[in-house]
């Protein structure tokens, strides 16, 4: 894919972008080692006092930003804009949180003394330069939940962002240094995916954190493991949304459309699968189809709009695939299921239904990375863990009910990274974010987010003679 902005709602090439050469990565690689080791030693007040400026900043560019992503991927105005704003909140939480979050820990006394030790602590200290793959579809927040808390614990960055969001990776950059970061603390890297391999081999680069599809997880990982540097992968999610007999069912349905379309349906933890008690089956799904059915497709740009384009022409095509093979294996459209008509122009799918999905067909098994929801009917919880387990993702998972013994069940049995009770997922930055399986492993944002890249240090101080 070669560095450009392509706007997804007309298919027009806006701005195409060289790649860095060798001797452009290697400058950068340099800057970046000299960078930490002068940001690791500076303390919480100086990186959280750069920041909030850099939030503040954030805040004062949000339409403008907000426009550019629209412009690269194609997600609706206001949803971008809601990005940014979501962006600037994380920075200024990791800023206020950080110290506390890293502080030393400072086991009992007795247990310092069974130690041998007259003290011990464990000590957070940052690994380095931390490289970031970043993708596409959340082009702002994907990357300032890593940068965020590794800029705070001491580390530095590297950003290599998906090739058509290239401007939003740039002014990443350019923001971390207007915010007064000094030169190398963050930089993008405008290189292709046959790049990255070199970048993470370099003795320079301590560790890498992806979030995109499988196979890249995959390739990272494999160079990393090779390398022994740690990573955290967030991959891909097919995250079920179940419904219950006890749902606030009027609820349930306005919550499934938003959290199977947010960001044109391409989000990994937007609802995929709908798992729904056969009592309440036939309600929900006349509902849920109604609305999908109502949505307004159009120009991102167009405060009426609900759905726009697809971000790449390839990822519509792959949808299409997806839905064509589940039709073809007896799956039924209740809505949607093909290109909408008047928009010859970008890449846009209509918000879709599928019924009767069977475990032969593709969608069963794999992401539909846009406004394409999957119906499944089951007779009660034990079917309905069953059919939510039966997938290669465990990213997280949506649950309706409001019956305890039900809500128990589910925490124990799920195979997710998280469980959202009568509401959908979404990530905040005091919340553990991740999976398991497929999925990824390593958690993003929290406590935990932040010591991932960390290296945990046991300090131990030995007792006096005679003490």
């Amino acid at each position: 894919m070669p560095i450009a902005t392509v706007n997804p709602a007309t298919g027009e090439t806006l701005k195409t972008f060289a790649e860095l050469g060798p001797e452009d990565v290697e400058r950068r690689l340099a800057t970046a080692d000299a960078a930490f080791r002068h940001h690791r030693t500076t303390d919480f007040a100086e990186r959280s006092r750069l920041l909030r400026h850099a939030a503040e900043l954030l805040d004062d560019d949000r339409d403008d930003i907000a426009r550019t992503m629209t412009t690269e991927m194609g997600k609706p105005l206001a949803a971008a804009r809601a990005e940014a704003a979501k962006c600037a909140k994380a920075m200024r939480w990791y800023a206020g949180h950080a110290e506390a979050l890293l502080a030393d820990e400072v086991p009992p006394e007795a247990e310092a003394r069974d130690a041998g030790a007259s003290t011990a602590r464990v000590h957070y200290r940052p690994l380095g330069v931390i490289l970031a793959v970043m993708p596409w579809n959340f082009p702002l927040w994907q990357v300032v939940r890593f940068a965020a808390p590794a800029l705070m614990a001491g580390n530095v960055g590297l950003l290599k962002h998906a090739s058509n969001v290239p401007q939003t990776a740039l002014y990443l950059e350019d923001l971390f240094l207007r915010a007064g970061f000094p030169e190398g603390c963050f930089q993008t890297l405008l290189i292709g995916s046959g790049a990255v391999e070199a970048v993470l081999r370099d003795p320079r680069v301590a560790a890498a954190t992806l979030t995109g599809s499988e196979p890249a997880g995959r390739a990272v990982a494999a160079v990393a493991g090779d390398e022994v540097k740690k990573t955290v992968l967030e991959l891909g999610g097919s995250d079920p949304y179940i419904v219950l007999p006890s749902a606030d069912l009027a609820r349930a349905v306005r919550t499934a459309v938003t959290a199977r379309v947010q960001n044109n349906g391409q989000s990994c933890i937007a609802a995929k699968r709908f798992i729904v008690h056969t009592d309440v089956y036939d309600a929900f799904a006349e509902r849920f189809t109604a609305l999908m059915d109502g949505l307004t497709v159009g120009d991102p740009m167009d405060g009426s709009t609900d759905v726009g384009p697809l971000a790449t022409e390839r990822g519509r095509a792959d949808l299409e695939e997806l839905v064509d093979d589940a039709l073809r294996r007896g799956a039924t459209a209740l809505c949607g299921g093909r290109r909408p008509p008047g928009h010859e122009r970008g890449w846009y799918y209509e918000p879709t239904v599928l019924a009767g999905i069977t475990p032969e067909m593709r969608v069963h098994r794999e992401e539909a990375f846009g406004p394409v929801a999957t119906l499944y009917r089951v007779d009660g919880v034990d079917e309905a863990i069953a059919v939510a387990n039966d997938s290669p993702f465990g990213l997280s998972s949506n649950v309706w009910t409001r019956d305890e013994e039900e809500q128990r069940r589910f925490v124990r049995d799920m195979e997710a990274g998280g469980v959202f009770f009568n509401g959908m997922t979404a990530s905040h930055p005091a919340l553990p974010f991740g999976g398991v399986k497929r999925s990824g492993y390593g958690r993003e944002l929290s406590g935990h987010g932040i010591r991932e890249f960390c290296n945990v240090t046991t300090v131990w101080y030995g007792a006096e003679p005679g003490a």
